[in-house]
């Protein structure tokens, strides 16, 4: 049993664990910023991002933490940090190799069941060209994964916020990736082994292996198309469970100023030891260009888990939830983005504060150097 004076004092370590963490960060930019200025580190390229936010949410939880199944922008009624990143990335002709050190909210939550040395970690791994004349890669170490079109940088993402679907399967992977990208470079066909699902250190009681696959095509600069799959486990040997899981989705911007972004996942695996079940869940973005600086996006998603395979509620219909969100950005530079955003979701039970509805804004501003 933990009391409440041992937790605080847990907290504390923690929190003056990751100011640590965040002042390193800052040291260590700065450095390799000076250093980057010798020619002989022009293969060397440097990515420095931080998000600073703030949440409300209306359920007004006691503990400042928002949904179990949420795990960006995760505090409530508090300034934060989701996440701040330093990556560099070394190029070359038949080598290639990338590390990314972070800190904040995403790190603290999304890698919580991962060894205290790994939660920091964003991205480390090094990558060799197998062949001459075709384009192709082994890579091995820690990298993003492979199913999804939305990562843990805000900046990057038509919205604010996650979806649903990108917040509850992997935004990384550690293991072996095998990569094949056409001439044109309009196809890319991958296949991996790896720790599991959504894991760098593979826990004790899985020893089974895990696969993935992602075909990547695009026919024109307007269209993209994407298919990727996982087969493995996420379960302790015993259960003998296997998991399959298959993710789609196209992004279509027929204009500069107007995208559809739409992707649906489907995935089953046993919820008790002997039974087996599903879940899906599809989700739209639409993004719309106002002006040069100013953007608005709408996204509309649905999440269907009624045996709790992936998002536990101990209710009666498990989770099965609608949501909703609209966004505002406006970019200050090249460099600095202000976003807002507000959220619905609506359950099929009550599993939101003993509601079956749940509202919040969000706003955050990012800064990518």
């Amino acid at each position: 049993m933990i009391t409440m004076n041992s937790s605080f004092h847990t907290k504390k370590t923690y929190n003056r664990r990751i100011m640590k963490f965040r002042f390193l960060l800052f040291i260590i930019l700065v450095t390799l910023k000076a250093h980057a200025q010798n020619d002989s580190l022009k293969k060397i390229t440097f990515i420095a991002y931080g998000e600073m936010y703030y949440s409300y949410d209306f359920s007004n939880p006691q503990n400042h933490e928002k949904s179990n199944f949420l795990y960006n922008h995760k505090r409530h009624n508090e300034l934060n940090a989701n996440l701040i990143l330093l990556k560099a990335n070394y190029s070359d002709k038949k080598i290639r190799a990338n590390l990314g050190l972070m800190a904040g909210n995403y790190a603290q939550y999304n890698l919580s069941a991962e060894p205290t040395w790994a939660q920091f970690i964003y991205e480390a791994n090094v990558g060799f060209k197998l062949s001459e004349e075709q384009n192709i890669w082994l890579d091995a170490g820690i990298m993003p994964s492979h199913i999804g079109f939305e990562s843990a940088i805000s900046a990057d993402c038509w919205t604010l916020t996650r979806s649903l679907l990108a917040e509850n399967s992997p935004y990384y992977e550690a293991g072996i990736k095998l990569s094949y990208t056409s001439k044109n470079e309009k196809l890319i066909i991958s296949v991996l082994y790896l720790n599991g699902w959504q894991k760098i250190s593979k826990p004790d009681y899985i020893q089974k292996p895990s696969f993935g696959t992602q075909i990547n095509y695009k026919p024109s600069r307007k269209l993209l198309l994407n298919y990727s799959t996982f087969f493995g486990t996420d379960q302790p040997d015993s259960i003998n469970a296997i998991r399959q899981f298959h993710n789609f989705y196209l992004q279509y911007e027929p204009t500069n100023k107007f995208g559809i972004m739409a992707g649906f996942d489907i995935g089953t695996d046993k919820f008790n030891s002997s039974s087996y079940g599903s879940w899906y869940s599809p989700v739209l973005i639409i993004k719309q260009s106002i002006n040069e600086k100013t953007r608005i996006a709408f996204r509309g998603e649905y999440y269907y888990d009624p045996k709790q395979i992936i998002i536990s509620t101990s209710t009666a219909n498990g989770f099965q939830t609608f949501g909703f969100s609209s966004n505002f950005d406006y970019d200050l530079n090249n460099h600095i983005k202000l976003r807002i955003e507000g959220k619905m979701f609506h359950s099929k039970d009550d599993i939101f504060a003993n509601e079956n509805n749940n509202y919040s804004i969000t706003t955050n501003m990012t800064i990518k150097l």
